[in-house]
Formats: structure tokens, sequence, C-alpha cells
């Protein structure tokens, strides 16, 4: 029969263990507590700029292109340069991103080419950062990869998403196709787009598009305004709790580069009056409330 634990034995066997354990114990509350504080803007940038490991310019990527401050001319420039050169598909990806938040209307050529990347995780980015960055020249770069039946469905709905800011015969008919594939989100995103460009409801028929736009010498006219999609969740329990911190989503909008009137940007600040020490780096945007003007101006998402 095993004699009970007596306090003598108990508190031997913790003094032995924080004599043998004491480092492991401090360096895992050491990481539990930073888990609460997020990187400052020096380290996001420190780590983006890392040659030498892949992980930490993924990450300090991402984080500078949530950053409002992240459309600093001297990130954008080392956003390009991971768009083209970079051999890691995640750095690519994530520097993909980030141009489509910060980036001008003349990276979406630029963007465009990673549409027929090996790798999904890049052209998923691509697709994506298309719907933020408007350029009518990669308009028949985008349409033929959404009628492309062995390319992903997530990748194609996100493209159908970003075809619906160009009125072009093509960009219709590569839309009334997609009407036909078998992924119900692909066909969802191509009738939004639809819907978009010419202003009007035939949902999945496909001979309906066909005969409205035989049947009309301005298929166009009635198009409404494309605003890109952005992210939007119920807010939880923690939200509520930091509530020194409240969770602003970002509003839909034009692309950069589309001359239409209508909300400002959520980054509406100027590369010059931009500041890399700014204090946080958030993941969700912020609004600017109330102004209307003619945007060819920064986003963040």
């Amino acid at each position: 029969m095993l004699r009970p634990w007596t306090g003598a034995t108990l508190l031997l066997i913790g003094v032995a263990c924080c004599a043998s354990g004491c480092d492991t114990i401090s360096s895992d509350f050491s990481s539990f507590t930073e888990s609460f504080s997020p990187p400052t803007p020096q380290q996001a940038a420190q780590w983006a700029a890392d040659p030498n490991d892949q992980e930490n310019a993924r990450r300090g990527t991402i984080l500078l292109a949530n950053a409002p401050w992240g459309g600093a001319l001297p990130y954008l420039r080392m956003y390009r340069l991971y768009a083209e050169d970079s051999l890691d598909p995640l750095v690519r990806a994530a520097a993909l991103q980030a141009l489509g938040r910060h980036g001008d209307p003349e990276d979406a050529v630029l963007v465009a080419k990673s549409v027929t990347s090996p790798f999904r995780q890049v052209r998923l980015a691509a697709a994506k950062a298309l719907q933020r960055l408007h350029d009518p020249a990669v308009a028949d770069t985008i349409w033929p990869r959404l009628v492309d039946g062995s390319e992903d469905a997530d990748v194609r709905v996100e493209l159908a998403i970003a075809l619906g800011q160009y009125p072009t015969p093509a960009v219709f008919q590569a839309l009334v196709a997609a009407l036909s594939q078998r992924d119900l989100a692909v066909n969802v995103a191509a009738v939004d787009s639809l819907r978009t460009l010419t202003g009007q409801e035939f949902a999945i028929d496909e001979n309906a598009w066909l005969t409205y736009y035989a049947s009309s010498s301005t298929p166009f006219a009635a198009g409404r305004t494309y605003l890109y999609p952005t992210f939007v969740r119920e807010l939880d329990i923690w939200d509520h709790l930091v509530f020194w911190q409240p969770v602003i989503f970002e509003r839909p909008d034009v692309p950069v580069g589309m001359k239409v009137l209508g909300v400002r940007r959520t980054n509406d600040a100027s590369r010059e009056g931009a500041d890399p020490l700014a204090p946080s780096v958030t993941s969700d945007g912020s609004s600017d409330e109330g102004a209307s003007v003619t945007t060819g101006t920064k986003s963040s998402q």
C-alpha cells in the first residue's frame, strides 16, 4: 500500500522541479505574454527586409501591408521586388496582397503576371489584388484564367469578382461562360459581376444574358459602380472586452485608378506624410467618414 504524500515530500518535489525547470517555465511564460503584444513597426520592417529568413519576410510584409502607413515609397519598392522576383511563393503572395492595398494602377500589370503562377497561393493573392487595382490593360489577362476549368475554383471566384470592373465584350462573354461551370461559388460571383456591368438581373440563365447582349446596342449603359469586396465578421466577446481598441472594418470601395465619385479611400494619407514609426499595426483597416472624392488614391484592406 502506497503511503500518502506528505507535505515535506511535496515540497522537495516542488523545489526540484523549480531548480531543474525554471528556465523552461520562464521561457514559456515569456512566449505566452509576448502573444498579447504585437510586433512594433520597427520590428515588422526589419522582418520584411530580412534576406535570410523567408518566414520573417512573409510575416513582416503582411504586417506592413495591413498598416495604414504601409504605402510609403520604400515599402512599395520592396513589395514590387518581392512580387516579381521572390522565389518563395508565400512571400510573393504577401507582396501581391500589399500591392493590392497600397499599389498604383500601374502595378496591376505586374500583379496580373502572377495569375499564371504555378503556385495556387500566388494566383489567389493576385486575383484578390486585381480587385483593388484598375487598369483595363489587364482584363484580357484575367478572363482567360476564369474560363480555364483546370484553375482552382476559389481562384476563379476571385477572378470573376475582379472582372466586374471591366465592361468589355470579351469579359461579358467570359462571365456568361462561367455560369455553366460546376462550382456554385463561381456561378454566383459571375452573376454578381454581370449584374454590376449591365444593371440587369437574369440569374444563371446563360441564354437570357446572351439574348440581352445581342438585343442591346449599349449593354453596359445601366451598369453600376464596381466596389471591391471587404471582410466583415460578427464581433466576439474579446472585441467587446478590449474596448480601448475598437474593431473598425474596411468598407467596400472603388479600385485605385477608377475615376468615379465614391467614399473616401480607407488609407487616404499621402505617402510623403506617412509615418513609418506609427504606434500600431492593424489587420482590419480603418475608414475615413463622409468624404466624397474622385478616387485615384490609396487603400488598405
